[in-house]
């Protein structure tokens, strides 16, 4: 049975995101937790609380169960864009250029390996 978890609206670009993503997908939920705790990019803390939130859906759908028993893996791991906060910033001869400072949605979902 799987669990699933979601970050909505985390401010940092898709693309940043999704690099930490990739690395994480199809691993062994341990495993993932050690790598994301000691990546230097600053998405990896948010992506591990997500991670670990997953886990605990997971021992709640399936009472009596132990995370660490089931040999949980990272079934799906996939990031959307949230939504743009568009800002002005000055430019050359009274002109504005658009800052477009983007978030992001990641869901998370884990299953028994078996």
């Amino acid at each position: 049975m799987e669990a699933v978890a979601k970050l909505r609206n985390y401010p940092t670009g898709p693309r940043k995101m999704r690099l930490l993503a990739d690395v994480i997908r199809n691993m062994e939920v341990e495993k993932a937790l050690g790598i994301l705790e000691h990546h230097p990019q600053h998405n990896a803390i948010p992506l591990a609380k997500l991670l670990k939130s997953a886990i605990n859906n997971w021992e709640q759908k399936n009472e009596g169960k132990s995370a660490a028993d089931a040999s949980l893996i990272v079934k799906t791991v996939f990031v959307d864009g949230g939504r743009v906060l568009k800002r002005m910033r000055p430019a050359p001869q009274g002109r504005g250029y658009r800052v477009r400072k983007r978030s992001n949605h990641v869901t998370i979902i884990v299953d028994s390996k078996n």
